[in-house]
């Protein structure tokens, strides 16, 4: 265990501790996002935060610490290193215990988690993630949007919102965001939405 590394109670080395460690000592672009910063929130019902994985974001070429990788946190470290959103953007405080550490907030938790479909999460469940996010601020959403630099990952975002039915849809100023031309294969064999140029999952679309 790298020096440094915060406990929980019972003197268990926790992931938030390391978390901690490498934004407040070393300095590193590194924040829980997407899946996890959803369930420390609370907005997720069923994705279980005491299992499976945990997800981290870094900058992109940045490289985290060997001891964070190797060490074995009981649960499934899935770290990504990527520039399609600013670092700093749209994070919020969390705070645990004696802990306080920067997570993403709901509106850039949702947006990594589109970025991850459809190979590393599934797009039925981002998308039930998505239904469930009635309170985004439109806001914070805009700017996100504006700032993204994935074509994909926009197009797919609002199409699920509009899907959704949410009412903070209608105060986006489209207009403001790069969303591109061409077509954008989402998956293979699906439905093609002509509003946005993307080709979805017929599940998806059928829901």
């Amino acid at each position: 265990m790298a020096p440094g590394v915060y406990f929980l109670p019972q003197d268990q080395p926790h992931w938030l501790g390391a978390i901690y460690a490498m934004q407040k000592q070393t300095l590193l672009p590194v924040h829980p996002g997407g899946l996890t910063a959803l369930s420390l929130q609370g907005m997720s019902h069923y994705i279980r935060l005491g299992q499976e994985n945990f997800y981290v974001f870094a900058t992109a070429k940045t490289k985290l610490p060997k001891w964070f990788i190797d060490y074995d946190w009981q649960q499934t470290l899935k770290s990504y290193a990527t520039s399609f959103l600013p670092n700093d953007l749209s994070l919020i405080e969390y705070k645990s215990q004696n802990l306080v550490v920067n997570i993403s907030s709901p509106e850039r938790a949702i947006l990594e988690c589109v970025y991850l479909t459809p190979n590393r999460i599934d797009l039925i469940e981002c998308y039930n993630l998505m239904e469930g996010l009635v309170n985004l601020r439109p806001h914070v959403i805009q700017e996100l949007l504006e700032s993204c630099k994935s074509i994909k990952v926009k197009r797919l975002f609002l199409y699920m919102a509009e899907k959704a039915g949410h009412s903070w849809l209608k105060y986006l100023d489209q207009s403001k965001m790069e969303l591109g031309f061409g077509d954008r294969l989402v998956v293979k064999n699906g439905v093609y939405i002509k509003r946005y140029g993307i080709t979805v999952p017929k599940e998806l679309n059928n829901l």
